[in-house]
């Protein structure tokens, strides 16, 4: 249990973080409210009425939403075999350069069909 002490205090320390600045921006922060402050926001465009079961989303959601998952992915793989990178050796090496290669061509496909394009 003594080895994840500092993985603890750590976690404490970053919630007493976001504790604080919570309750400082709460007291010092400027209390003007206004209408325009107390409605809904979605990324400067005014929000429109949705029909009853839900709207439609654009495909260009989903293949953001694919590229953020395929690169997510890749860095999640990535930390552990970089930390043990000494101990996998020759093996290892081949199949993070296979991986590689695999997310390599999904990005390619990516870029090709216009997924990095952003109107």
């Amino acid at each position: 249990m003594e080895l994840y002490a500092p993985v603890f205090v750590l976690g404490a320390i970053g919630a007493a973080f976001v504790a604080v600045s919570m309750l400082v921006g709460a007291i010092a922060g400027p209390k003007r409210y206004n209408r325009a402050k107390m409605q809904a926001y979605e990324c400067g465009i005014e929000p429109t009425p949705q029909p009853a079961g839900g709207g439609r989303f654009t495909i260009k959601y989903y293949l953001t939403a694919m590229l953020f998952i395929v690169f997510d992915i890749e860095i999640i793989f990535l930390y552990p075999w970089a930390v043990h990178f000494d101990e996998l050796g020759l093996f290892g090496l081949i199949a993070m350069v296979l991986f590689l290669v695999n997310v390599s061509i999904a990005y390619a496909y990516e870029w090709r069909r216009g997924g990095l394009e952003w109107d």
